[in-house]
């Protein structure tokens, strides 16, 4: 949405708006109720999933947060929590582009210095498989692509 809205503030300028240029705010409006409570109900429930993440990885890798004799879940989950954060407020305001450019790319510097895309890229596919237990089918439309966005990005090796 803000990049919707910067772009066409920097195409229209001096003059008015299309309505094809403005039709992105009433595709936002029909979608905002839905973009809200799932906003909410990820707020509500950052722990739970964070937690069933964190036990899914577990699972399927127990030493993935071992490097050498030193256990990494504290910072994974400083790290997880930030990208969830950020990503529920991507999917408020729709705008993956603001997510992509804000932390993003930021962050995936960040991992593959520590050659973490393989944590990444499991993390956030379990994320997807976890968030199916708190959204709601019309929700999950919406957040997904945004989670896979961040599998994506912070999972890639080069």
């Amino acid at each position: 949405m803000l990049t919707n809205v910067q772009a066409l503030v920097q195409v229209t300028d001096g003059r008015y708006a299309s309505d094809q240029e403005l039709m992105f705010f009433q595709q936002y409006l029909g979608s905002v109720s839905t973009r809200l409570r799932a906003y909410q109900k990820i707020q509500g429930a950052e722990q739970q999933i964070i937690s069933q993440v964190l036990t899914r990885l577990k699972v399927q890798k127990p030493d993935i947060f071992l490097v050498g004799s030193q256990d990494l879940a504290a910072k994974w989950q400083r790290d997880t929590v930030r990208v969830l954060r950020y990503s529920a407020t991507a999917l408020l305001l729709n705008d993956s582009e603001w997510l992509k450019d804000s932390l993003l790319m930021w962050f995936q510097s960040i991992m593959r210095a520590f050659g973490a895309q393989d944590s990444c890229n499991l993390t956030y596919t379990l994320m997807q498989e976890v968030m199916t237990q708190h959204l709601d089918p019309e929700e999950l439309r919406l957040f997904l692509p945004i989670l896979e966005l961040s599998r994506t990005l912070l999972g890639k090796s080069i």
